[in-house]
């Protein structure tokens, strides 16, 4: 098929280019007919522009009264500034006067509408994925990686590493999870792993003298699916030789600087805070604590204060050697953001869990707005 190939992109024109003749090819976005103009939204990966089409042209409205949504056309030219201006874009100023229109492809009727704030389901969207990917949003989490991308490859290019693929056919290692195997046609009965880490490739590169060693690889866990289990996953592989502890905690810190500056426009501080194992679970029960969570305190050994109580579950567990442990909670929002109001019910159920999970109970102490305590043991403590 022989067309017309775009002089720009359709994000790319301003009020600057006004009289220019200029050719776009892209997706039709939306098409409005107002009584003898026609509109068509033109879309591409960068962005979107106002086609306008009189109607005094028959065989350029013609052509342009078959287009459908995501048909993909051809459209020359001249640029024109708009009368109604669309501030909420960046083409928002300008327009293209048509008068060549082509249609290189038809399209059926998407099974959802290419939008921003998309309402189809996520099955949907998967089972579409080409069309799902020309929404924005998706557009600018691809275009997010592929800076990521070049930001790690220049960090670790300064830092004097190189940059090697190793292969993904290997023989199968011990990992932590199961192996994804590929049958070898040559070697009847015999098979391939494919790498849950370039792990052993990389050790082969320090003894080999390559004492800097990078690579964006993919790796492959046969594990079963769960929010942070994935069978194919992309990670940033490195190993150094001759460097410390200290040394690569550095290097760390500094590429999370780099990527927070350059993507999000955010200075990090520093070193990062460091926090030994036994000193995490302590204060925040995991070793994965989630510092942004600001409403619940730190977890408080409490044993010492409950010594010499009288309430026979605390004296109990203190005679057993066992601890007593409490935390500050001001307030808890479940889904939609509402408050989530101490009640029997949610204090029982609290109750269940932590039972669940090998503790001996929950004794709560409810302060309300008026300061006034309600507990069972309230009987068992002192003003002090």
């Amino acid at each position: 098929m022989k067309y017309k190939q775009r002089t720009h992109n359709c994000g790319e024109l301003r009020i600057s280019d006004a009289n220019k003749n200029v050719t776009l090819n892209g997706w039709v976005a939306g098409k409005r007919d107002l009584g003898g103009i026609l509109f068509v939204d033109l879309r591409d990966r960068y962005g979107i522009t106002q086609l306008k089409i009189n109607q005094e042209n028959v065989q350029l409205c013609n052509t342009a009264s078959k287009l459908g949504n995501e048909f993909v056309i051809s459209a020359s030219g001249t640029v024109m500034e708009r009368e109604n201006k669309n501030k909420n874009i960046p083409t928002g100023d300008v327009e293209i006067l048509v008068s060549e229109l082509q249609i290189l492809n038809t399209s059926e009727i998407p099974p959802f509408v290419i939008e921003d704030n998309v309402k189809a389901y996520e099955d949907l969207r998967l089972k579409y994925r080409y069309m799902d990917i020309r929404r924005r949003p998706m557009l600018k989490n691809l275009e997010i990686r592929n800076k990521v991308y070049h930001i790690v490859r220049n960090f670790y290019r300064k830092h004097n590493f190189i940059e090697i693929e190793t292969p993904v056919l290997m023989k199968s290692t011990p990992e932590g999870a199961r192996d994804f195997l590929v049958p070898s046609r040559i070697h009847k009965g015999k098979f391939y792993a494919l790498p849950q880490s370039p792990q052993t490739y990389k050790q082969i590169l320090m003894v080999a003298g390559l004492d800097r060693y990078v690579q964006i690889c993919k790796c492959f866990r046969d594990e079963d699916l769960r929010a942070d289990r994935q069978p194919e996953f992309t990670q940033i592989d490195l190993e150094m030789s001759f460097v410390t502890q200290n040394d690569i905690f550095k290097l760390s810190e500094d590429l999370f600087k780099e990527i927070w500056k350059e993507i999000l426009g955010i200075e990090i501080n520093a070193p990062f805070p460091e926090l030994s194992y036994d000193d995490v679970i302590c204060r925040f029960g995991t070793d994965k604590p989630d510092f942004r969570i600001q409403n619940i305190s730190e977890i408080k050994n409490l044993t010492e204060i409950f010594n010499k109580t009288e309430f026979k579950l605390f004296q109990s567990i203190i005679n057993d050697n066992g601890y007593i442990y409490g935390l500050k909670v001001n307030s808890i929002y479940g889904k939609n953001n509402n408050l989530i109001e101490f009640s029997r019910k949610v204090i029982d159920n609290y109750t269940e869990f932590v039972k669940n999970l090998g503790l001996s109970g929950i004794v709560f102490i409810k302060c309300t707005e008026n300061g006034e305590l309600n507990s069972s043991i309230l009987k068992y403590l002192s003003e002090s």
